[in-house]
């Protein structure tokens, strides 16, 4: 489980495919306080480390994981938001973050405004996922609050240490991002629909 907070930004070393996964080599300052087996999040999503070095680790991506997030489109030297799990006791200061991609969106707006700024995404309605209004969105893996919540279309707001500390400063209009939902909203909206 994690949080949305985000840790560092990690640079991709090496990508590697394999049959139909992918091996992603990170470059970070996390590494030599990092164990094999451990989850860390990359843009969201929770993957496995599975060998490490020094300064950076290794982790594998599934064709399922590859298929349903932005991992097969990041190359050598892109950059990904890293969190490790959350510990037990810690204060949750983001929201309750799975780490499982629900589906991707694409930027289709950054507006600068007086020292913020305010991204907006659009996806699919067809995978019937929600926002409410004020409610919590994952966005590359960043615990953040939803504003102009719309049937396909969210906006959110981004405070300079945000746009700072995370890939937000790097996105451009037309990159593709990963969502995570809710987790609280998911089951609500399951209940509502066996009913």
């Amino acid at each position: 489980m994690f949080t949305g907070i985000i840790e560092e930004v990690g640079e991709i070393s090496r990508i590697e495919s394999e049959g139909g996964n992918m091996h992603f080599t990170i470059k970070a300052t996390m590494t030599p306080e990092l164990k094999i087996d451990q989850s860390v999040a990359h843009n969201g999503i929770c993957l496995t480390v599975v060998s490490l070095s020094e300064i950076q680790y290794v982790v594998t991506a599934v064709a399922e994981t590859l298929k349903k997030t932005n991992l097969s489109s990041l190359e050598k030297g892109g950059l990904v938001n890293l969190e490790r799990g959350m510990k037990l006791g810690d204060r949750l200061d983001g929201h309750i973050v799975q780490g499982h991609v629900d589906q991707t969106a694409i930027c289709k707006n950054i507006e600068e405004k007086d020292g913020s700024w305010v991204f907006t995404f659009e996806y699919n309605p067809n995978m019937q996922n929600i926002t409410i209004e004020k409610g919590s969105i994952t966005v590359n893996g960043v615990s953040l609050t939803v504003i102009n919540s719309k049937k396909n279309k969210f906006s959110v707001a981004i405070i300079p240490y945000t746009y700072n500390h995370t890939t937000f400063k790097y996105l451009r209009e037309g990159d593709v991002v990963n969502l995570e939902f809710d987790v609280i909203g998911k089951y609500v909206k399951r209940i509502q629909e066996l009913k």
